[in-house]
């Protein structure tokens, strides 16, 4: 069983965002939608825009998203796993505590 997190306004804008860049127009994007590796829905460079949109959404919504630290490169806990993951860390990142 998948579990949802509740919506809101800022997961909402990161899961838009990425269905945005989709490389399959109308693709669905949940909380376990891969951004890297099998089943990807965005390739490598549509990534990097995503990020370069998430950081000019931070600074719309008075916050900086850092997308480079040590957590979003490492491999086993990384922000970019699922667009559920993403989204956390975007949340996170807007309530102060990066």
């Amino acid at each position: 069983m998948t579990h949802q997190k509740p919506t809101s306004p800022l997961r909402d804008t990161v899961f838009a965002a990425i269905a945005k860049l989709a490389q399959e127009a109308g693709t669905p994007v949940t909380d376990t939608t891969p951004l890297i590796g099998d089943g990807s829905v965005l390739d490598s460079m549509r990534l990097v825009e995503l990020c370069l949109s998430l950081e000019d959404l931070a600074g719309e919504h008075g916050f900086e998203f850092d997308w480079t630290s040590e957590a979003a490169m490492s491999r086993s806990r990384s922000i970019f796993r699922t667009a559920g993951a993403l989204a956390d860390e975007f949340i996170r990142q807007s309530q102060g505590a990066a």
